[in-house]
């Protein structure tokens, strides 16, 4: 079976956030670097997943509709849903394609990631800033919370940290989904090392992640492998739903509750 790594349009929160954590004893970032990232990251995205036979649009729409399907199966309301680290808003469009009755609120720690996605979807969320640390909410805010791609650039140290911080903010019965790259598979790492975003990135077995996330004490924790196939593929996909149990799927999914 052929698999292969689809690139997700994972936001450039997660390496505004690894500088952020790096930087925890006060000093300020150089926010020049990443502004400059949020710019070109679109087309250099694009490029590093050429290969593959699918645009950004793919993996980014992949998630949110595996969210969609998982809340729907649950009988999970979605009312207020966070994009944390929402970068430049890739996953916008298929939050309101796919849970079109959801408020959706952004959150990340790059300025001109969030200017980006309100020029480029103004209506379609709340954009706030995030200072890496505290989340500007109140407890229980939210029924879901949604982030792809972003903890493999935060040190191990921060994530237990941050799953708490999450946690505060879900509301009893609430779900979090944290979608990540699969170091088990080969060509995942091999797109991950010629990725310039991904430079200084860790990636996180599922197994290790679902034991941070118990830490910080959510519950039913489930995984689930995706990405088997590329474009050329394509027929073979409706295979997938059969497959979530394979740890050789290009990218993965935790789902994990707070408890009521």
């Amino acid at each position: 079976m052929l698999l292969w790594q689809g690139r997700a349009l994972a936001s450039v929160a997660g390496i505004r956030l690894f500088h952020t954590m790096q930087e925890g004893n006060g000093q300020h970032m150089d926010s020049a670097e990443f502004d400059k990232f949020a710019e070109e990251y679109a087309s250099m995205h694009a490029n590093n997943i050429r290969a593959s036979g699918e645009g950004p649009e793919y993996f980014a729409e992949y998630k949110v509709r595996d969210v969609a399907a998982h809340l729907a199966a649950h009988g999970i309301a979605a009312q207020r849903v966070l994009d944390f680290g929402a970068g430049i808003g890739g996953s916008i469009p298929y939050f309101r394609r796919h849970l079109p009755s959801s408020h959706l609120t952004c959150v990340d720690v790059s300025r001109k990631s969030l200017d980006i996605a309100q020029f480029r979807f103004p209506d379609a969320a709340e954009y706030l800033l995030f200072d890496g640390k505290s989340l500007p909410f109140e407890d229980n805010s939210f029924d879901v919370v949604f982030t792809a791609c972003v903890f493999h650039h935060i040190p191990a140290s921060e994530h237990v940290g941050l799953f708490s911080e999450i946690r505060r903010v879900l509301a009893p019965g609430g779900v979090f989904f944290v979608f990540e790259h699969n170091p088990l598979n080969p060509l995942t790492i091999q797109a991950v090392n010629q990725c310039p975003f991904d430079e200084n990135a860790v990636l996180i077995r599922s197994g290790e992640l679902s034991r941070r996330l118990a830490s910080a004490q959510f519950q039913q924790i489930k995984h689930r492998y995706r990405i088997f196939f590329p474009r050329f593929l394509k027929a073979l996909r409706g295979l997938e739903g059969a497959l979530g149990w394979c740890p050789l799927g290009a990218q993965y999914y935790l789902s994990a509750t707070k408890a009521k």
